[in-house]
């Protein structure tokens, strides 16, 4: 923080897919518009700080929904090296963001 003011943060971020998890629906390349939110609904997408990789951002679907947070699944949850819920428990919804818009990437990879 520089000026005695508060760091701001941005509602609406940017995402890039790099990995296979989210096959077929995202694949890596793909862009991502996301807005932070407070509500989550199932099924929707979700972009979310890994729990245990700070600065380390992870893409997955709604599962169920707690009081806590919310069970974060993979698409393709049977590729191997896949985290997500089953791994490391409910995501909290604060610091969350839902996607909105889905930029194709490049499909020569």
């Amino acid at each position: 923080m520089t000026g005695g003011k508060r760091a701001r943060r941005w509602p609406i971020r940017r995402f890039v897919v790099s990995e296979d998890s989210m096959r077929p629906a995202l694949r890596p390349g793909d862009g991502i518009v996301a807005i932070r939110s407070q509500r989550v609904r199932r099924g929707e997408v979700r972009v979310f700080e890994h729990p245990d990789r700070p600065g380390f951002w992870l893409v997955k679907r709604v599962g169920d929904i707690h009081r806590d947070g919310f069970e974060a699944t993979s698409d393709n949850g049977a590729l191997e090296g896949v985290r997500d819920s089953r791994h490391f428990g409910p995501v909290p919804v604060a610091g969350s963001f839902r996607m909105v818009l889905r930029v194709p990437g490049p499909r020569g990879r």
